[in-house]
């Protein structure tokens, strides 16, 4: 197994007190499998992915309690010395803004050569011929005038590309790709993330992509997770959450999708309401309080983990032997439409 948390709790400490932004986060990862980890801004998915590269901001960040193992080694107790041996060899990470995660005063190649430097013990010139074909990989054009050009000479897309350049350099084992597409238009957004696919089935690196967007992993992904409120609600395979998905933040997230074959009657559905103050996180469920199914024990009781199927397991009291029954309100043109609930009121 390359990678498996285990109840892993991550606090922030501010002067307004503490922010509980991850809560118990439990999953693992195979060798050359992609998983990704789906919910809206807030919920816990980069903090997650930063305790993986040890990139938690101290003294602010820390993990409170759980564990981390990369290849059976536990890590959530590394010196920044040892983060500094997994990062970019065991580890590569494909950040959010590649504007201002790359340095403005370096060009390209000099980037992508560095880790190769550290980790691969290469000189200048094999480091930069290296980098040179890690442009050609990802493709981009005239290679050699663009490895020693600087990020603002690139455009968006290239940006990102040079980002996953970056990443994949040293042959990591585990690639984090944290919103790789969110600053980029549709089109480009398309190209990255087939780009990111036949990267990945090519050099068969496992991959955790993190996203709102429920959208962009359908093609990408084979798990797929759900976080909100710092915990996992639902997690099972492309099958189980699109097509029978359990929790209703995720029938929310669902029917928030742009759809080809919804009629003009069918409207967006925005979730109502706000994400939990992770201040003061709820006893309960995190969704209750925007939840259209709440009953009086998802406020005063955390659900507990329903395993579905082999693949599939989502918390969520509606998932009890004595919960009322729910249709799902994925229903109409196949997984979407208007909610069919018997004897579930709103608490």
């Amino acid at each position: 197994m390359l990678l498996e948390l285990k109840d892993l709790k991550i606090s922030f400490d501010t002067y307004a007190g503490e922010v509980q932004a991850v809560r118990g986060v439990s999953f693992s990862l195979d060798k050359g499998e992609v998983v990704a980890l789906v919910g809206e801004s807030g919920c816990g998915k980069s903090v997650t992915a930063q305790s993986v590269m040890g990139l938690l901001a101290k003294p602010a960040g820390r993990i409170k309690s759980g564990s981390i193992k990369i290849e059976g080694v536990e890590a959530s107790s590394f010196t920044e010395r040892q983060w500094e041996a997994i990062r970019g060899k065991k580890i590569g990470m494909i950040f959010q803004d590649p504007m201002t995660s790359l340095n403005p005063t370096m060009t390209i190649g000099a980037q992508i050569s560095e880790g190769l430097i550290r980790h691969q013990g290469m000189n200048k010139k094999q480091a930069l011929a290296r980098a040179e074909e890690m442009l050609k990989l990802v493709e981009i054009p005239n290679v050699k005038e663009r490895l020693h050009q600087y990020p603002h000479e690139f455009s968006g897309g290239m940006r990102q590309r040079a980002m996953i350049a970056i990443a994949l350099a040293c042959n990591p084992e585990l690639v984090i790709a944290d919103e790789p597409t969110t600053a980029l238009d549709v089109t480009i957004q398309a190209q990255v993330l087939d780009l990111l696919k036949n990267l990945q089935q090519k050099l068969e690196t496992a991959v955790i992509i993190i996203t709102h967007d429920l959208g962009v992993v359908a093609s990408i992904a084979q798990r797929v997770m759900v976080m909100y409120g710092g915990i996992i609600v639902e997690a099972g395979n492309l099958k189980d959450i699109y097509y029978d998905a359990k929790h209703p933040y995720t029938w929310g997230l669902m029917n928030s999708i742009p759809r080809l074959d919804r009629t003009k009657e069918d409207e967006l559905s925005p979730i109502e309401g706000t994400p939990p103050d992770l201040f003061a996180p709820p006893a309960g469920c995190p969704f209750a309080d925007r939840c259209d199914w709440c009953m009086k024990v998802c406020k005063t009781d955390m659900p507990p983990l329903h395993q579905v199927n082999e693949t599939h397991s989502a918390a969520c009291w509606l998932l009890h032997e004595g919960a009322p029954k729910v249709v799902s309100p994925l229903v109409r043109h196949g997984d979407t439409g208007a909610a069919k609930v018997k004897g579930a009121k709103r608490g």
